[in-house]
């Protein structure tokens, strides 16, 4: 059982959770990731680790309820507990000092970028973030964005706030300027990130996006988060999740995330119907797991000093 420690609302249909889960705190590198299950007999979902504290023993994840799983995911609260959470995942974010370093996000992407963001500015760069969201209510984490770059930029589809436009119309600006940028790293919706990568890649930028393929293990057995480099297939749960975009093959990975739409639209309504009866019965298996794991803990202490548990 991994104990929800503070919940909260972050933006639209957005929520911020800080878990309890001192070993991956321990661990957890920029760009890392974990995977949850909330019972037993539900799916398995990654979600990027936005922050961990290794002396308090938590980590912080970000949610986007657009799905069943993450829709039940934000309805829980401080106090719940998730069942299953593994980790940290992936392999870490580069960080070194390429100099002018750029980061794009798009909305709950931001989360995801953060950790790398302050990694790239602690190594000296000069890092420029540019967070994109359609309206003004889905701007998040903007002050935390301000602090993690040297130099920040709201985007928004519809011109509630900031700058009106997409990310990569301020991305096209600073280069269109003369500005020298040496990286660039891209984490959000896969047209987003193609969008990037068609701007950067005949410019010779060294341009990294963080993809967000269908996992299952994050082991790499499943084979469910193949992605296309060129004429090379690489998983994303242990490869990545992090590559090169101006190799990766921004169709063939819209296709595969798009492969189950229709079952998911259908769990996703029937979730709707059902949701104070599903999320009544997810506390009631998490009551019962922690009843049950409590008894085998008074168990094995009752062994270790020399008692007959009964």
């Amino acid at each position: 059982m991994y104990k929800i420690k503070e919940a909260h609302a972050a933006g639209l249909n957005i929520k911020q959770f800080v878990i309890e889960a001192p070993r991956i705190a321990r661990k957890h590198q920029p760009g890392q990731f974990v995977i949850l299950r909330l019972r037993e007999e539900g799916e398995r979902i990654p979600l990027t680790i936005k922050g961990s504290d290794p002396e308090a023993g938590t980590i912080t994840i970000v949610a986007q309820g657009v799905g069943k799983t993450t829709k039940l995911l934000n309805c829980l609260e401080a106090g719940d507990s998730i069942l299953d959470i593994v980790g940290p995942l992936g392999h870490p974010s580069e960080i070194a000092n390429f100099g002018t370093a750029a980061i794009l996000a798009g909305s709950v992407g931001t989360a995801m970028a953060l950790p790398t963001a302050k990694a790239l500015k602690a190594a000296g760069n000069h890092v420029v973030f540019i967070e994109g969201a359609r309206s003004k209510e889905m701007v998040v984490f903007e002050d935390e964005v301000r602090e993690a770059s040297t130099e920040p930029y709201i985007m928004t589809d519809d011109g509630s706030y900031g700058e009106h436009g997409l990310v990569t119309k301020k991305l096209n600006e600073l280069l269109e300027s003369g500005r020298k940028i040496d990286f660039v790293l891209a984490v959000g919706p896969v047209p987003m990130m193609r969008a990037v990568a068609q701007v950067t890649a005949p410019k010779g930028i060294k341009t990294m996006v963080s993809l967000n393929s269908i996992m299952v293990d994050g082991t790499g057995m499943c084979g469910g988060c193949r992605v296309l480099l060129g004429n090379q297939s690489k998983f994303a749960c242990v490869d990545g999740p992090e590559f090169d975009a101006s190799i990766v093959n921004f169709e063939v990975l819209m296709q595969r995330n798009a492969m189950y739409r229709g079952q998911e639209c259908e769990s996703l309504k029937q979730f709707e119907e059902h949701k104070d009866e599903e999320l009544k019965a997810l506390r009631n298996s998490i009551a019962a797991k922690e009843k049950e794991s409590a008894q085998l803990h008074a168990e094995i202490e009752a062994a270790r000093g020399g008692k007959v548990a009964r």
